[in-house]
């Protein structure tokens, strides 16, 4: 027995093999405009804890209240605003009876802080992130005796991004809020 195919129009065959060509053609761009589409999406609501340097007040409850052991604050120095002061409102207290770099002299607790000596009077300060534990007393100093440029930041690659931030529950001047990636990190400059 022979088995006779029925033969297909050319003209059809081709109208098929056309609209198969744009299906496959449309849904791959499709497919590549959904997963650019959910990487803006993505970018555009993401959002993050920041600190508004303008509002806080360095109370030094970002040091207690974050879920983190080690707050996820930390210290952030402005270089372009610092005045690289021989007598810095952010590195010593006040009212110290002799000017030295005995801890009892130094306003940062746990020695986040170094100074290098750049020429007579300038000094060059740089704050060891793993050391500084969002206490704020060197930024207090700093806004109250110099010029600002020590202030406190949320370190994004160390928040956890909690959907309630403890620390903005306790803080009580409104000074942390949630803000887009694009505004993720509020500097002084």
């Amino acid at each position: 027995m022979i088995n006779k195919r029925s033969k297909a129009n050319p003209e059809e065959r081709r109208e098929f093999l056309k609209t198969c060509g744009q299906m496959i053609a449309g849904g791959t761009i499709l497919a590549l405009f959904g997963v650019s589409f959910r990487k803006i999406t993505t970018k555009e609501t993401a959002y993050f804890w920041q600190i508004n340097p303008q509002k806080c007040t360095f109370c030094g409850r970002c040091q207690t209240n974050c879920v983190l052991p080690m707050s996820a604050v930390k210290c952030i120095h402005a270089l372009k605003v610092c005045g690289y002061c021989d007598l810095c409102g952010g590195y010593y207290r006040t009212n110290v009876k002799e000017l030295n770099t005995a801890a009892e002299n130094l306003m940062c607790p746990t020695g986040a802080i170094q100074r290098k000596f750049i020429e007579e009077p300038y000094f060059e300060y740089a704050i060891n992130e793993a050391l500084c534990n969002a206490c704020g007393k060197c930024a207090k100093g700093c806004n109250a005796f110099g010029n600002g440029s020590l202030y406190l930041q949320i370190k994004q690659e160390l928040c956890k991004g909690c959907n309630e931030c403890q620390i903005a529950k306790a803080c009580p001047s409104d000074a942390i809020r949630r803000v887009p990636v694009s505004e993720a990190y509020d500097l002084k400059s």
